[in-house]
């Protein structure tokens, strides 16, 4: 009968986990073991610990939230928070206190503002790209208005 090499028995993946880890703990006996931290710590954490919730890879979510903005049509800010935010600024130019203003201007300022922000964030992913990054600066915002020519 040929001799054969014997296999080692294959390791389940809790152990894998519990020998990276430092294997088993144990209470040393001779002390008290409400007075060492490693007892205090198994006492408060459940045995077997706490599932954690589903998290997607980083980037995915945005990705996800990209297009789903680039899918719609509808307004981006809140039209509430920018009709307050263009009534104040009116306020501050030291126009009429009571100044008004037709749902279509408000609506004309809206979408005017927000394709303005678009591309220029668009214009400001370019300068990041550019440079080799994948993070957006304030730098390379300045960038995309100077070469707009919106700022100097």
């Amino acid at each position: 009968m040929a001799r054969t090499k014997q296999k080692t028995p294959t390791r389940h993946h809790h152990e894998n986990r519990r020998r990276e880890r430092g294997g088993k703990r144990s209470i040393i006996k001779h002390r008290n073991p409400t007075t060492t931290a490693d007892a205090t710590a198994a006492t408060t954490t459940p045995k077997h610990g706490i599932k954690r919730p589903h998290r997607f890879h980083p980037g995915t979510v945005a990705l996800r939230e990209i297009r789903r903005y680039q899918k719609s049509v509808d307004a981006l800010v809140p039209r509430l928070p920018f009709q307050r935010l263009v009534r104040e600024i009116a306020q501050q130019q030291h126009y009429q206190e009571g100044l008004r203003f037709q749902v279509s201007a408000m609506e004309a300022l809206q979408e005017a503002s927000e394709t303005f922000l678009v591309t220029l964030f668009e214009d400001t992913n370019l300068c990041a790209i550019h440079a080799k990054r994948q993070t957006v600066m304030v730098q390379d915002m300045r960038l995309a208005q100077r070469i707009r020519g919106d700022r100097t």
